[in-house]
């Protein structure tokens, strides 16, 4: 979290005790905290989680992530039937919906709250050792803290796949995502970029693919891909610290690390490229956390941005490539006229355009509320050029 550290307080053995809060979401501490046990059943802490009072557990750590779960199987199991019913046209009032549903759902499982010790240590009993995973996304622990179990369990999570990498078949390697920063796990939008065709300036060019721009870099997966295609140089962009640090570890171990210079900017770096790639968050709606803003873009703002200033950004003859899902239209949130008019008023025509159809699991999950339109997503890679 930016700024300073807000306190979460609450009574215990009959005095007022306080520690540092931590919530990556941006979630401020709850008001009403009760110290809890295995004494506590699952009934009761859905309950009172569900009415805004946190459980600060002391008791053994694996009994309170089965508790965690038998909350969640409550949550999951009363609100389907009547979602269900609502889930009906229009396709933009079954995703704020189901929107509205997820964030309750994590408010009440971010109830259960996990005391630290200053050195990233949990004190409970059958507590895994989790000091390198807090250490990667939180940094250095001064002071005791205390966070949400279900936020432990994500760096948990998180920290796995670092270590593990995703691999990426048109690459031929791995990448190892960080906490925070969006992770390639949908693999068809770089097959895109890998299979794209080169733009005419790269042909006519006697050095042949010379430079390229990576805008939003992340993991920098992307900036890989092009380097891999036998693009010279690429100059890879995110405004992210966290995106930085991840993209340069991975250009690293990669062996890229001298082709690829990584900057911190909005969006683009100074100067022209004669290609250009972006893949901006695909869906117009506002981010429920910070950890959302690489799927999320309120009022298509990175995309705008993104289309307003590619022209000025591109070499003569030179190609954007905007990597999208339709995903947007097909919810009703972003109409392709609004697409098309968003490039035709930045300057810009579209060149050729290929598409894939996604693979992740949920495009094929019936029981998902969202799966007309999951079903029907279509992956883009815009070709763009400038108007003359």
């Amino acid at each position: 979290m930016r700024g300073a550290q807000p306190i979460i307080r609450w009574m215990e053995g009959g005095e007022s005790c306080s520690a540092l809060w931590r919530s990556e979401a941006g979630v401020a501490p709850p008001e009403r905290v009760q110290v809890s046990d295995d004494t506590l059943t699952a009934d009761a802490a859905f309950r009172l989680a569900s009415g805004g009072t946190a459980l600060l557990w002391r008791s053994d750590f694996q009994n309170a992530r089965q508790l965690l779960q038998a909350m969640a199987r409550r949550i999951d199991r009363r609100p389907r039937k009547s979602l269900q019913r609502r889930m009906t046209p229009p396709a933009s009032e079954a995703f704020h919906l189901q929107r509205m549903a997820q964030a309750q759902r994590a408010r009440t499982l971010g109830m259960l709250l996990i005391p630290f010790e200053a050195d990233h240590q949990i004190r409970l009993r059958r507590a895994p050792d989790v000091r390198q995973a807090c250490e990667e996304a939180y940094g250095a622990a001064e002071t005791p803290y205390v966070i949400s179990l279900r936020e432990l369990l994500g760096l948990i999570g998180a920290h796995e796949w670092r270590k593990k990498g995703i691999a990426i078949p048109a690459l031929g390697a791995r990448i190892h995502p960080h906490y925070g920063v969006f992770s390639p796990v949908r693999g068809e939008y770089v097959s895109l970029v890998a299979d794209a065709p080169w733009p005419e300036v790269f042909h006519s060019s006697l050095s042949g693919p010379s430079l390229a721009f990576d805008i939003g870099t992340g993991t920098g997966v992307l900036a890989a891909i092009l380097i891999k295609r036998g693009v010279a140089r690429v100059i890879a962009t995110d405004r992210e610290q966290r995106a930085l640090v991840c993209a340069r570890e991975n250009f690293a171990r990669l062996g890229l690390g001298r082709q690829v210079d990584v900057l911190q900017a909005d969006l683009f770096p100074p100067g022209r490229a004669p290609l250009i790639v972006c893949n901006p968050p695909w869906v117009p709606a506002r981010a429920n956390s910070p950890l959302d803003q690489a799927v999320y873009d309120p009022d298509s703002r990175m995309l705008r941005a993104f289309l307003d200033g590619l022209a000025e950004h591109l070499d003569p003859g030179g190609e954007g490539w905007l990597i999208l899902s339709d995903l947007a239209e097909h919810l009703g949130l972003r109409s392709r006229s609004d697409l098309l008019a968003l490039i035709e008023k930045a300057g810009l025509k579209v060149l050729g355009r290929l598409d894939v159809r996604p693979t992740h699991p949920r495009a094929k999950d019936s029981n998902d509320p969202l799966y007309l339109a999951r079903a029907a997503e279509v992956t883009s890679l815009w070709r763009l050029g400038a108007t003359p």
